[in-house]
């Protein structure tokens, strides 16, 4: 959890951030194979031939081939704004007009208690419809966020610059018969459904547990099903018998 405040204009509204998402993969250790020992992990340096501890290690840009200036984290937090330790709100803006590729990481904004400037933020949101811009950092990392709100409360997504999203060329569409269309279309309303993430089940982590417990009572793991592909060619007797067994 981390203690920050949302700047709305000259209110200041005491907040605290939490990462909703949690990493729910089964994690497993390196062992070394011949005696299964935990493998660790030693920092080196090939100069002074040495093991070197955390504490001397200090950050450094490469600026030509085996040259580096280093900056000291106190120069880091020197870098820092005071402006930018807050939640700092630029604008107020259409949630339809941010692509969602633009969304990283979410947190969930909440209050230690009740509090009318944070309640009434969240009535202004819901009444224009509209979602706040702000600025922030996070841990040492400048972010643009988004404050939205949803049936959970308040939601913070923080967003990738333009930069950091590499989408590869184009390279143009295919033709297609107005027939071929009709049967697309078709098919994606025969599968049309409600959106349920309770019924979203990581199939995969489901096998590694059942897989643990195989092995933990001296069975064999199974080797998964794989689903047969296609090697239908014609894309209309795709779209055709994919209806049928719908």
């Amino acid at each position: 959890m981390k203690k920050t405040t949302i700047s709305f204009g000259l209110v200041s509204i005491p907040v605290s951030i939490n990462p909703i998402i949690k990493n729910n993969d089964i994690s497993f250790n390196q062992l070394h194979k011949k005696c299964l020992s935990r493998i660790k992990y030693v920092k080196y340096c090939p100069h002074c031939k040495k093991e070197v501890k955390q504490v001397d290690i200090i950050k450094g840009y490469q600026y030509k081939k085996d040259d580096y200036i280093t900056i000291t984290d106190e120069e880091f937090n020197n870098l820092k704004s005071e402006d930018e330790k807050v939640i700092d709100i630029v604008g107020f803006i259409d949630l339809k007009e941010i692509d969602p590729i633009y969304l990283e990481k979410s947190y969930i904004v909440g209050v230690a208690s009740k509090s009318k400037a944070f309640s009434l933020f969240k009535a202004a949101l819901k009444e224009t419809k509209r979602v706040a811009l702000a600025k922030t950092i996070i841990s040492t990392k400048f972010y643009y966020v988004i404050l939205r709100l949803t049936s959970d409360g308040l939601i913070m997504n923080t967003l990738y610059f333009p930069e950091e999203i590499v989408i590869p060329e184009a390279l143009g569409e295919a033709k297609y018969t107005k027939k071929e269309l009709d049967l697309a279309v078709k098919l994606i309303n025969s599968l049309k459904m409600k959106f349920n993430p309770d019924k979203m089940i990581d199939e995969y982590q489901e096998r590694v547990k059942l897989a643990i417990e195989d092995k933990l009572d001296g069975k064999k793991i199974k080797k998964a099903r794989v689903q047969k592909e296609s090697n239908i060619k014609d894309l209309m007797k795709a779209l055709e018998l994919s209806l049928k067994n719908v």
